[in-house]
């Protein structure tokens, strides 16, 4: 599974109709877009789908559309998460894991524990876990860092954490992770600007964002980056370079689902509190698509 989650994941959105349901219509139009152009793994109910704001009804659906969509032809990742540690153990013992191959997930958000709590959750949720599971460090949206002691000592002592996404930001504490990281233990880029500069310093992927869009491009940037062909990797890393930063300029998944709408995969629909990019932000990618797709 380590093996299988290296390269390029891809953290699905959900789409909606107008009126705010579920639309699995786009979703299985998404999900064959992503696999037919060569992404190496799907994830399901992260932030970038909205998950905030499915129910639990939702979130069972969407998955088991997701797991049965794929239908084994690439590893799909489910984010489970919260911010109270007995009630995802509860979630987890009560969970039909078949057709998930990894768990991921996020650092208590909001309550902003301590190193040693942060430990103890994760340690906690492994321990009833029936897959292996990656933690996700993203402090931006969380309000608190994992750091690069408290992941080393989560790799070192808890064998079912097979990896971090690491979404911090934070170059240093990035490379303190990879160079005092077991051999096999997963260090995932979950910011897609910094992928390249991570691939390069010893990381092994990405789950993004972008790639919802340009999977093909992505996904071989980070394929590229991986075998050393810096030239290759830093082209197509220059090629969706304004495109990234667009899709972040008001928000995310307001900006990928404006992408997604101009590519007629889905309607450019979120649920409150989110809302679409602004008019100048939604020309801009109009129109960095339209030039990416030549």
């Amino acid at each position: 599974m380590k093996k299988a989650l290296k390269g390029c994941g891809v953290a699905i959105v959900t789409p909606f109709h107008k009126h705010g349901t579920v639309d699995f219509t786009s979703l299985g139009k998404l999900i064959e877009h992503l696999i037919a152009n060569d992404i190496n793994y799907i994830v399901a109910l992260g932030t970038t789908g909205e998950t905030a704001t499915l129910s639990e009804k939702e979130k069972l659906a969407v998955t088991d559309f997701i797991v049965d969509t794929v239908a084994k032809r690439v590893p799909v990742v489910l984010g489970i998460g919260g911010n109270d540690t007995q009630k995802i153990i509860d979630q987890i013992k009560d969970f039909n894991f078949d057709g998930i191959d990894a768990v991921l997930s996020v650092a208590p958000y909001y309550n902003k524990p301590q190193q040693r709590g942060l430990f103890y959750h994760f340690k906690s949720i492994e321990a009833v876990l029936p897959i292996p599971m990656i933690i996700y460090n993203v402090p931006s949206r969380t309000g608190v860092n994992i750091t690069a002691e408290t992941t080393l000592k989560l790799a070192n002592e808890i064998p079912g954490i097979i990896g971090i996404k690491e979404a911090s930001g934070n170059m240093m504490q990035c490379m303190q992770i990879i160079k005092d990281k077991p051999k096999d233990f997963l260090v995932i880029s979950g910011d897609d600007a910094l992928t390249l500069p991570l691939i390069t310093a010893g990381a092994d992927g990405v789950i993004s964002v972008v790639a919802n869009a340009f999977p093909k491009e992505f996904s071989e940037m980070v394929q590229m980056a991986l075998s050393a062909n810096c030239r290759k990797a830093k082209e197509l890393h220059y090629k969706l370079f304004e495109f990234t930063n667009a899709i972040f300029e008001d928000g995310s998944p307001a900006g990928i689902k404006a992408a997604l709408e101009a590519l007629d995969i889905c309607q450019n629909n979120l649920r409150l509190p989110l809302v679409k990019v602004n008019k100048q932000t939604n020309t801009t990618i109009q129109n960095l698509v339209k030039e990416i797709i030549g």
